[in-house]
């Protein structure tokens, strides 16, 4: 399947260039070399049959997401164009809106199998694929209880796709949602009442188990599908306000959970690891499950209030709570980014709406070739590949 993602040498614009050299004139060509390698690489004879190997589906931590870009340099789709710019960064994770792209209302599973864009990127040598999935025909009556049948035939039907379509691919797939208090609080507008708190619960527990019993549906299958929760006031929870953390999670049974961490941040030293902790012991424990279960899904520090230097800075200070503390993964926002406010572009971003590269995306670069170099000297010498722990505080000296 490798083969089917390669683009044309022209999917970035030829004048990309660094962030951190305006002033130089050279055209900026590393992101177009390295995709054209990662095809090369991809139609070489027998290369779709080619087993990955170890190394390329170890866990690095970090990665970054793409949702709704606010632009583009060239013809693709978006969600493909910044697709292949992750894969050419050298991350082997991604996260995306599991949805479709010409705007009908169809199934998640069809949505995974027919839609172009989204095969495209599940076709693409991602290791990780992290996902927000909203069955359409259940998204007008969002956490009614009436809408259950439809969320549980939906997930089922996805995982079970996943498993059987993807058997041998070594891929992991991780489905969830976007920001649950978000949801409940109406973007902070509202406090919820206790009814959409238990509906909230139920949606999410009848979620996971449709995850579960495909899975136990398909026992041939070694493709691994997890489902998550997400929840991004957990400040507010800890103080003893009614969020997700507090009386959602603990209510579920979920994989895991994934932090959209900004009311922990900038101060992530301090703040972060405390909430994480506290998402930990929200958990049901899950014996097929032991260790971290808890993950921040999306960071990030906007260019119309941090220099590039700062949003590097900081991002670097995350990233090493992160790895510090044993998250599954520790996700950027956002590769393009999405948030244009008054005209203006936010910032949140890799490569910025000019084609410049910024600074944490050479050290998301340096990170992944320092990592994969470490972890193939470690399984060639121990004859295994490192655990969480062993990597992690390796890891954290890349981003002293």
């Amino acid at each position: 399947m490798l083969n089917n993602w390669c683009p044309s040498l022209d999917v970035l614009d030829p004048s990309l260039t660094p962030a951190s050299e305006p002033k130089r004139p050279r055209r900026y060509r590393t992101l177009l070399r390295l995709i054209a390698t990662a095809c090369a690489l991809a139609a070489a004879p027998g290369a779709g049959a080619q087993t990955p190997k170890p190394f390329e589906q170890f866990d690095y931590v970090l990665g970054t997401q793409t949702f709704g870009p606010a632009y583009q340099f060239s013809p693709a789709p978006p969600l493909v164009e910044t697709g292949r710019a992750i894969a050419a960064l050298g991350s082997n994770t991604i996260k995306f809106e599991l949805k479709s792209t010409d705007g009908g209302e169809h199934s998640l599973a069809d949505i995974a199998g027919n839609d172009p864009a989204i095969s495209a990127v599940l076709a693409m040598p991602f290791a990780y694929v992290l996902m927000w999935a909203y069955p359409a025909a259940a998204k007008e009556r969002l956490f009614d209880p009436a809408g259950l049948s439809t969320e549980y035939r939906e997930l089922y039907d996805l995982t079970r796709y996943l498993r059987e379509v993807y058997t041998g691919s070594s891929k992991v797939f991780f489905v969830g949602n976007w920001e649950m208090d978000n949801h409940l609080t109406q973007s902070r507008k509202k406090e919820p009442s206790p009814e959409l708190l238990a509906n909230v619960a139920a949606w999410v527990d009848k979620r996971q188990q449709a995850v579960d019993d495909a899975k136990r549906d398909t026992p041939g299958s070694a493709v691994q599908v997890y489902y998550y929760l997400e929840v991004n006031l957990v400040w507010d929870a800890i103080a003893g306000r009614p969020r997700a953390a507090n009386l959602v999670l603990p209510a579920t049974h979920v994989d895991y959970v994934s932090y959209s961490a900004y009311d922990s941040l900038p101060d992530p030293e301090q703040k972060l690891p405390q909430a994480l902790d506290y998402l930990q012991s929200q958990l049901q424990p899950k014996d097929r499950l032991p260790g971290k279960r808890v993950f921040i899904g999306e960071y990030g520090f906007p260019a119309d209030r941090y220099s590039p230097q700062e949003q590097d800075q900081l991002s670097r200070r995350v990233m090493r709570t992160g790895l510090s503390w044993g998250c599954p993964f520790v996700l950027y926002w956002e590769m393009y980014n999405n948030e244009v406010r008054d005209g203006r572009q936010r910032g949140f971003w890799l490569i910025d709406d000019k084609g410049r590269v910024q600074p944490v995306y050479f050290t998301l670069q340096q990170y992944y070739r320092r990592a994969q170099v470490w972890v193939g000297d470690f399984l060639r010498q121990r004859r295994r590949l490192p655990t969480a722990t062993e990597f992690g505080p390796a890891a954290v000296q890349w981003l002293q």
